[in-house]
């Protein structure tokens, strides 16, 4: 188990925006790669598979952070923080919503000892 911290980022454009807001997020990736603690930052679209349902958030940025502050410092990153201002807070951005969501790796009481019955 590590610190690491794996984030979705999930997007819903608004009509007809799609194309677009995929070309405007996946212009974050090359910086977000060089940010100290990226491991992985994979901007992602919804495809048709018979094994797959759709939902209404076609795009997702699948991303992996060495520990809570590196992802942290990812957020106040100006460059983020004006993608949130003008596409996601702005009524005339391309998105019409967005849910960020952090999980970890580590179980629950993981550490907790173990004995010998």
């Amino acid at each position: 188990m590590t610190s690491r911290v794996y984030v979705l980022a999930q997007f819903k454009p608004k009509a007809g925006k799609e194309a677009e807001l995929f070309d405007v997020l996946k212009s974050l990736e090359p910086d977000s790669y060089r940010e100290e603690g990226c491991i992985q930052y994979m901007l992602t679209r919804q495809i048709d598979h018979p094994s797959a349902t759709r939902n209404d958030y076609p795009i997702v940025f699948n991303e992996i952070w060495q520990d809570a502050e590196s992802w942290a410092a990812h957020g106040r990153r100006k460059q983020i923080q004006h993608f949130f201002n003008s596409q996601v807070k702005d009524p005339a951005g391309l998105v019409e919503d967005a849910i960020v969501t952090a999980y970890s790796d580590e179980g629950y009481d993981y550490d907790a000892p173990c004995f010998d019955v």
